[in-house]
């Protein structure tokens, strides 16, 4: 898998660091709440970095796994989004809620799953990514937490995979692209 991938552009000391960072603000954040936090974690690929991101948050928390896609015509997103696997519960009143996404594209999904929870009566909806791509932002959306902001490159690693491969990588790296041209 290694030699698929033409350079490493977050290192495991970086996510690391990241991870830190990132659980440092949230716990800041909610440590005055008096309101239940649940960590919705996106499957697949965030996997990794919730996994890593709530053993570093001190506080009381849940976790909840969604899995949603975007749908349309081909490649082309609608803006909708399909939920393949959802909460538990529709009524999250009294809920903190943090979505926890491995990496922000177009931001349509992520929009509109924020939508979506908010509209079950959450208390709070916020959202954190591990990375982030502002460059191929189709809608207005900026998440609350962001781990990094990285170049409009294809990436793999640490969750992230092409082809249902490369998330075992414990680094976040850019896919050659002759592996998927």
């Amino acid at each position: 898998m290694n030699k698929d991938v033409s350079k490493i552009l977050v290192t495991e000391e970086e996510i690391d660091a990241i991870t830190t960072k990132l659980a440092n603000q949230i716990t800041e954040d909610y440590k005055n709440s008096d309101k239940p936090l649940i960590m919705v974690i996106i499957l697949k690929g965030s996997i990794n970095f919730a996994s890593d991101l709530m053993r570093k948050i001190p506080l009381p928390l849940s976790i909840e796994f969604m899995k949603v896609s975007s749908y349309g015509a081909g490649t082309k997103q609608s803006g909708e989004i399909k939920v393949q696997l959802d909460l538990h519960t529709d009524n999250l009143k009294d809920y903190d809620i943090l979505i926890i996404e491995d990496i922000v594209d177009s931001g349509r999904t992520l929009a509109r799953l924020t939508q979506l929870l908010r509209g079950r009566c959450a208390e709070s909806v916020k959202t954190c990514t591990l990375l982030d791509k502002p460059s191929r932002r189709e809608v207005e959306f900026v998440p609350d937490y962001c781990g990094r902001e990285i170049p409009d490159e294809f990436v793999v690693g640490y969750g992230l995979d092409y082809a249902e491969k490369y998330r075992n990588l414990p680094y976040i790296g850019v896919l050659d692209p002759k592996v998927y041209s």
